[in-house]
């Protein structure tokens, strides 16, 4: 490290950062993406080394007291607010660990910190693992659907899929029964995040998670979330009304008031199959991998000027044989970074789509730039000899998202990598995902590249409109399992301690926000594992998409293809990263302040006008 007087503090914190970060970043994905088990055991050795070295340095009081020096008092030179933000943001990372404390306030920190991830840990296995009952205690007409093990029945989920209105319920009533373990580690989890909360200042573990977000404080995503339950009320109402008719013409001996959680998904899905006749082995043969692909290199030449362009590989380079290369090059400014494409499913592969920064953007001390490397992580169908890899439309979904994140790794140009990217906040990092999910649902864009794998022949325009349409069918419906959710998530990381059990919260809450009854003695919170971690962040979803609708309405909805739009989006929003504070980003970019309101009036409107759209399409 250069003495500290010869350039900014924040640059040097930066530098320590992108140091340990090359190393830890690559060890986490090797760890968990390398098919070797050799390679993912030295990867774990390398995390767990790298992170006894960030431990040491997260207690190390003179880096710490260097830092609070400059935040408080100035730097010896001028900083910009680029670097008071970033410097901000480094100082909320060390106190995390509670460095800022008194000796026994700090090792309370520190032990609540491991207390919540162990806790953690053992809700998320427990929130995934089967429910096992008598034999006996379940109809023998209902037997065969489950899993039979000896005297037990194994209940795994909560067969959502199936025709079957008796095995959903029984499966809905058996998988969400309360367990008392359960319950315990959630209460625990969150009396001990509220504990952790007031020791380093925050009133509640939520005013602690929102800090430095676009909503900033748990009043404005409480506010949002109760103007859209107000505003979805009757739109979602209309919504269940249609599954009820259907539920009662398909159901004998049904009546259209008994409507309940486990129908819900059951209709949703049958609706679009026998309305809008969509099902995904009739899309699958018009949307190859390679047209896929070739249809988002029209859209980011379209939109920013740049093309996607296969890379040579060196010998040993990647992990699986079936991994790709891709330069990200700028039509003008020349190659911007490199994205990994690991897309194909194989064994032993984690069941998730994901983004990971390898190496993070930045300025270098010469005047140059560290290009960002990212992978993307799909679980496409493997190509056989007779067939390319034919993804369904929900895949084509994934892959625009997932592409989302690539291209906010790609396309910030920020002088931190401590901010580059996506290493912004929650609610703001999936905004430029979120948005590229319109772009895949929009006729306009899917025509450019929708084309039959062995004809070549485009996907008729009929099938194309229905397609579209269905991606927004029952909105506002689905929307308000959304909302509820967030608000269970902000309640229990509200104030302490809660009001009887996170069940009868639950239940208090479910007639709050949501149009489906509460089901007695179940308890669905104790399988929601995204309460480990996005907790009291659950609502980022929800306004990221707001503002993604937001953008897109007033930028891309006239012209989804339109360069100068693309451009302002990229240099006013991607560019930033997380270096400009996301409220204050999102407001410019805009031109409107973020507001409760403001950010329901986008996700009202667009449900509004996509179900015009479907019921012209009906008629």
């Amino acid at each position: 490290m250069l003495d500290p007087w010869t350039r900014k503090m924040v640059e040097i914190f930066d530098e320590l950062s992108d140091t340990l970060c090359k190393v830890a970043d690559l060890a986490e994905f090797v760890r968990i993406a390398h098919p070797q088990a050799a390679h993912s055991q030295a990867a774990e050795d390398a995390c767990v080394s790298i992170s006894g070295i960030v431990e040491r340095l997260n207690t190390h009081q003179e880096l710490y007291c260097a830092l609070r020096a400059i935040v408080d008092g100035g730097d010896k030179f001028p900083m910009s607010s680029l670097d008071q933000h970033v410097a901000q943001l480094f100082l909320f990372d060390f106190e995390q660990s509670g460095i800022h404390l008194p000796e026994t306030e700090r090792k309370r920190v520190v032990a609540l910190n491991d207390s919540i991830l162990q806790v953690g840990q053992r809700f998320i296995a427990g929130a995934v693992s089967p429910r096992a009952i008598p034999r006996d205690s379940l109809p023998q007409n209902l037997r065969q659907f489950f899993s039979v093990d000896g005297d037990q029945v194994l209940v795994t989920g909560l067969y959502a899929d199936s025709p079957n209105a008796m095995v959903r319920e029984a499966a809905y009533r058996i998988y969400l029964h309360p367990d008392k373990h359960q319950e315990y580690l959630l209460s625990e989890m969150l009396s001990s995040r509220h504990e952790l909360a007031q020791l380093c200042g925050f009133p509640t573990f939520s005013h602690r998670a929102l800090k430095a977000s676009t909503a900033e404080t748990p009043d404005t995503v409480n506010q949002f979330l109760d103007i859209m339950t107000q505003r979805l009320h009757k739109r979602a109402a209309v919504d269940f009304d249609v599954m009820k008719k259907l539920k009662a013409a398909t159901n004998t001996g049904s009546t259209e008031e008994d409507l309940a959680p486990w129908d819900t998904p059951y209709y949703t899905h049958k609706v679009k199959r026998d309305w809008l006749q969509v099902g995904s082995t009739e899309f699958s043969p018009y949307f190859s991998l390679g047209t896929c692909m070739e249809g988002l290199n029209i859209l980011t030449n379209s939109l920013y000027n740049i093309s996607l362009i296969s890379d040579e590989l060196a010998p040993g380079e990647v992990w699986a044989p079936d991994v790709y290369k891709l330069a990200v090059f700028h039509e003008r400014e020349g190659l911007l970074g490199h994205i990994y494409c690991d897309f194909y499913e194989r064994p032993g592969k984690p069941n998730q789509d994901c983004h990971f920064t390898i190496r993070g953007g930045k300025e270098l001390p010469d005047g140059s730039y560290q290009n960002p490397v990212v992978v993307l992580m799909l679980n496409l169908p493997t190509p056989c000899w007779s067939n390319p890899s034919l993804l369904t439309p929900s895949m084509v979904d994934n892959l625009f998202h997932e592409m989302g994140h690539a291209m906010h790794s790609m396309l910030a140009r920020t002088r931190y990598q401590h901010v580059t990217g996506t290493r912004c906040s929650t609610d703001f990092a999936e905004v430029p995902s979120v948005l590229m999910e319109y772009f895949a649902a929009d006729p306009r864009v899917v025509r450019t590249f929708a084309k039959h794998f062995q004809t070549q022949e485009c996907m008729p325009e009929e099938m194309l409109v229905r397609l579209c349409a269905s991606k927004h069918l029952f909105a506002a419906s689905e929307m308000q399992v959304q909302v509820f959710y967030s608000a269970l998530d902000q309640r229990y990381h509200g104030s302490h301690p809660l009001e009887g059990s996170t069940t009868s919260v639950l239940a208090e809450l479910q007639k709050q926000y949501y149009g489906i009854p509460y089901v007695p003695n179940t308890a669905w919170q104790l399988r929601f594992s995204h309460l480990v971690g996005y907790g009291a962040k659950y609502y980022a979803y929800l306004l990221s998409r707001a503002v993604a609708a937001w953008i897109w309405q007033t930028y891309f909805e006239a012209d989804p293809l339109n360069s100068f739009s693309g451009e302002r989006y990229r240099q006013e929003c991607l560019a930033h990263g997380g270096g400009k504070p996301a409220r204050e980003l999102v407001a410019d970019f805009l031109g409107r302040e973020v507001t409760p309101e403001n950010l329901a009036n986008s996700l009202i409107n667009e449900i509004d006008s996509k179900n015009e759209h479907i019921n012209r399409i009906r008629q």
